[in-house]
């Protein structure tokens, strides 16, 4: 039996994802009359936001935490939390009049000659020109070891994890001493029992001096531009971001642990890089998260499975990405930091007379 057709839509532009990136993308096209469409898989804008945990505030000020052209609805100085930030989104995609298809997973893009086609709930869609804009913490990144764990040992991801409630009493170990993970730590720690001692291993990744709740410093985070970007990158060589709203010694007044790496299991427990072994009832995995792009059938990843691009534009005339971690400036991630780039990139897509 043949199925039916699908159905196929012509537009100028796809914004694939309605998150803060696909937002200020589509804020961009908009004020250049071009005509496009957003394809979010989530039932309504910056979704992913309300999926994180309980007590997740964002460490940029509300003073640099929105989009172009609508202020944040707090004090300069506010830190928002996660629901307050997705609200955000779904009041300026309202407010901009963005049109947005939700609950509509794009599955591939694929090339048909000069034009882009993607497929998502049975429509097709065939664009000249497609942003990605699907966000660069999609997908956790955890050690193939943690599959030697026994069954008895809780595991949860940065992704899966809510609120302590969620574990089982005993101690817990949290995998990986970046920004999520030492968030999740404190909120570990402040609601244990007082045999649930709260472990953090990894890597000290150091913290920002001076990061707090003045914005001064986010817009000299853009001045340095590609540069700033580079130097950073650099530098990291794939170690965790420096902390930012949470200080070094805010996880030792909370007793929390601190512990080298994780490199394997050893007796059914996590073995650290010293050769000795912890016996945990839970792990928190919050080693990293990666980006999603299965549904790119293009050739533009390299040998590694990563996306190639320079600042966000690709090998492929007309297909870019915005969102990701330094793509263009230190900010390029951050909620205060994409409008630029989208602005950048949206300049570079539409430089031809609008159809």
């Amino acid at each position: 039996m043949v199925g039916a057709p699908s159905i196929e839509t012509g537009v100028d532009t796809v914004v694939v994802g309605g998150g803060q990136s696909g937002l200020a993308a589509a804020h961009q096209l908009a004020r250049r009359g071009r005509d496009f469409v957003v394809l979010d898989a989530a039932a309504v804008p910056g979704e992913s936001w309300r999926h994180r945990w309980d007590s997740l505030r964002l460490f940029t000020p509300a003073g640099y935490s929105h989009l172009p052209g609508m202020a944040f609805p707090a004090r300069h100085d506010a830190l928002a939390t996660k629901d307050e930030m997705a609200d955000y989104l779904v009041r300026y995609a309202e407010h901009n009049q963005i049109p947005i298809e939700h609950s509509t997973r794009v599955e591939s893009l694929r090339r048909d000659g000069a034009a882009f086609l993607l497929s998502a709930a049975g429509r097709t869609w065939r664009a000249s020109n497609v942003v990605a804009a699907t966000g660069a913490h999609a997908v956790p990144c955890i050690p193939a070891f943690a599959a030697q764990l026994p069954a008895c040992t809780a595991q949860l991801s940065s992704v899966d994890y809510r609120n302590p409630s969620q574990l089982p009493p005993g101690p817990v170990l949290v995998v990986g001493a970046g920004n999520s993970g030492a968030e999740i730590t404190l909120d570990l720690a402040a609601s244990t029992s007082p045999d649930g001692q709260v472990f953090l291993a990894g890597r000290d990744v150091g913290h920002v001096p001076g990061f707090g709740r003045s914005t001064a410093l986010y817009p000299l985070m853009q001045l340095l531009g590609t540069w700033g970007a580079q130097q950073v990158s650099k530098r990291l060589s794939g170690a965790g971001d420096p902390l930012g709203r949470v200080h070094p010694s805010d996880l030792l007044q909370a007793g929390v642990a601190r512990l080298p790496r994780v490199v394997g299991v050893r007796d059914g427990k996590p073995q650290l890089a010293d050769g000795a072994t912890l016996d945990v009832a839970a792990v928190v995995w919050t080693t990293g998260l990666r980006p999603d792009f299965g549904w790119i059938q293009l050739p533009v990843f390299d040998d590694a499975g990563q996306l190639r691009h320079r600042h966000g534009i690709t090998n492929e005339p007309g297909l870019v990405v915005l969102g990701l971690p330094y793509q263009r400036t230190i900010a390029s991630h951050l909620v205060g930091g994409v409008g630029r780039d989208a602005e950048h990139l949206i300049d570079h897509i539409t430089r031809g007379p609008a159809p």
